[in-house]
């Protein structure tokens, strides 16, 4: 099971949209998904609310696809504190990633990826070796959203189907 992650607790943000789209474009593919926001989730420390989303969902996957936005050059500190406060060996180790980085900048969260990177390849997770920078995502979506640039939605396109296989 592939779970998709929207990395941030911001509301109605554009990682958000991202990580819908990716969702809508995997079930285009047939495949199903989980898919959920840490807009209302407290990670600041273990709790039954985090207990319960490794079970139901984290624990069961074996495909992780990160949507992670740039935050001051890196991820957001609620996307550390998701993997932080788990069941590290139970939830993370021996799965597998995909990030893709959103930034309203030239560079899609490549810093910020390579953070997460670090992160995931601490806890044992392999991470798929194409990671997407989403670039002047706040131009891409127009405001409201979805996605329609033909290269962009290629290259998620190809970036699924690689990951599918990983």
């Amino acid at each position: 099971m592939i779970t998709i992650i929207s990395g941030t607790n911001r509301s109605n943000s554009n990682t958000e949209k991202i990580a819908k789209q990716y969702r809508d474009m995997l079930k285009e593919k047939g495949i199903e998904s989980n898919y959920f926001s840490l807009e209302h989730l407290d990670v600041q420390r273990r709790n039954p609310a985090i207990e319960q989303l490794e079970n139901e969902i984290l624990i069961p996957s074996n495909k992780f696809i990160f949507v992670a936005p740039e935050y001051n050059g890196s991820i957001p500190g609620v996307l550390k504190s998701l993997i932080d406060n788990t069941d590290i060996k139970k939830t993370w180790w021996g799965k597998k990633a995909l990030l893709v980085g959103v930034s309203t900048g030239r560079a899609g969260n490549l810093r910020g990826m390579e953070h997460l990177t670090g992160i995931l390849h601490y806890v044992k997770v392999v991470v798929h070796p194409n990671k997407l920078p989403i670039s002047m995502v706040d131009k891409l979506l127009n405001g409201s959203g979805p996605v329609t640039d033909q290269g962009t939605l290629d290259a998620i396109s190809s970036q699924l189907d690689e990951f599918i296989e990983f």
